[in-house]
């Protein structure tokens, strides 16, 4: 990864505790370290294929193994939001949750955070299945949910301060709307290089766009857009009342 998120400096003004963020990042790390240290490495490519999106899978030109059960295909979309490759795969997904997810989980409540954040996973399932249709790789990891949630803060939060470490060694702190300009910029090169295949940059892409979609249906009517608050007017300013006549 370029950079990953730390801090931020952004309080939150309805919700006290967000619920659903710390759960996604507590259920995401046990899912983790129960294939990780649980179960044989066998096992955790059995669930990988049975629970990850596999595009040939999910358009039925293709078919599990008999010895291999997992969920329906459509199911994939969701399921597969849960599983992550390797430790910095999830450290990293982890962290852009933690920094950015409360904020918008904040803006919208806990039940309709989950559907948003299910609803962008499953945009950048799709976007990287109708990419890449014939393929019979899984993929997996959050990425293109947290990618929505990261379309939403750009929208909703492009002014906060945000810690980053670059490069894993060097600590900044920069304004929201560069640091997710560079995420954009590493996304869009990734994906016209065509470096690392392995990722899944039209999910990235897919999960962003959907993101910058449906936050607008999914926010309170009260949060402002671009962290602008509602202007308050001076009483000196305002005009003395007409009288009729």
């Amino acid at each position: 990864m370029v950079f990953v998120p730390f801090s931020d400096d952004n309080p939150r003004l309805v919700i006290r505790t967000p619920y659903v963020s710390w759960g996604l990042i507590a259920l995401n790390a046990l899912i983790f370290c129960a294939m990780r240290f649980g179960l044989s490495s066998d096992t955790n490519l059995d669930i990988t294929i049975g629970y990850g999106m596999i595009p040939a899978l999910l358009f039925g030109d293709a078919a599990l193994p008999d010895d291999i059960s997992g969920a329906p295909a459509w199911a994939t979309l969701f399921t597969s939001l849960f599983l992550h490759g390797d430790p910095i795969h999830l450290i990293g997904n982890l962290l852009f949750i933690f920094v950015f997810a409360d904020n918008i989980e904040d803006s919208m409540g806990h039940w309709r955070f989950i559907v948003f954040y299910l609803l962008c996973g499953a945009a950048g399932g799709l976007a990287h299945a109708f990419a890449m249709p014939a393929s019979e790789a899984p993929l997996i990891g959050a990425s293109s949910s947290i990618a929505g949630v990261i379309a939403a803060y750009l929208l909703l939060h492009p002014r906060v301060k945000v810690w980053i470490m670059l490069f894993a060694r060097i600590p900044l702190r920069l304004t929201a709307v560069w640091i997710i300009a560079i995420w954009i910029l590493v996304q869009g090169a990734s994906l016209w290089t065509g470096i690392d295949e392995a990722t899944g940059w039209w999910a990235h892409l897919g999960g962003f766009v959907a993101g910058g979609l449906l936050i607008a249906l999914f926010k309170r009517t009260d949060v402002p857009w671009f962290g602008r608050a509602p202007k308050t007017i001076s009483a000196k300013t305002i005009a003395p009342p007409t009288l009729p006549r």
